[in-house]
C-alpha cells in the first residue's frame, strides 16, 4: 500500500479502524471478539457502513491502544509503530539537557541567595548601628 492509500485510508473512522486494528495484528474477528460484538459489526465499522457507539468507541480505543479522539477526527494518539533507538537516544540527549540547564539554573538561584542573605545581614547591621547611636 502507497502513502495516498495508506493517507485516503486513515481519513475515516473505519481507516482509522483498521489501521489501529493492524497495528496491535488482530483480525477482524480477534478485536470482535474482544469487544462483544459481531465480527460484521466490526466489518460495518471498519467499512463505514456503520460506527460505534460512543460506550464501544472507548472500548475500541482501549483495546487498540489509540485515543477515542484519534478514532473519530484523525488527531491525538493514533497507533504506534514503536521507538527506534535513534528516538530513544535523541530523548535522552533532551533530558540530558534539560538537567543540565536545571542544574545551573539552581546554581544561579543558590548565588542569587546567598547575594540576598549578605545583602540582608549588611541591612540589619546598619539599623542596629543607627539604634545605637
Amino acid at each position: 500500500m502507497n502513502d495516498t492509500q495508506t493517507f485516503h485510508m486513515n481519513d475515516t473512522i473505519g481507516g482509522r479502524l483498521t489501521s489501529a486494528r493492524e497495528a496491535q495484528s488482530l483480525s477482524v474477528s480477534q478485536l470482535a471478539r474482544r469487544l462483544g460484538v459481531k465480527s460484521k459489526t466490526m466489518a460495518d465499522w471498519e467499512c463505514d457502513r456503520a460506527e460505534p457507539r460512543a460506550n464501544r468507541l472507548v472500548m475500541l480505543a482501549g483495546l487498540l491502544n489509540v485515543s477515542p479522539a484519534w478514532i473519530l477526527t484523525g488527531r491525538g494518539e493514533g497507533p504506534s509503530d514503536g521507538f527506534s533507538i535513534d528516538d530513544i537516544r535523541l530523548a535522552q540527549a533532551e533530558l540530558a539537557q534539560a538537567l543540565e540547564a536545571q542544574a545551573q539554573a539552581r546554581e544561579r538561584v543558590e548565588r542569587a541567595i546567598a547575594r540576598l542573605t549578605t545583602v540582608c545581614d549588611q541591612l540589619n547591621e546598619l539599623k542596629i548601628e543607627q539604634v545605637d547611636v
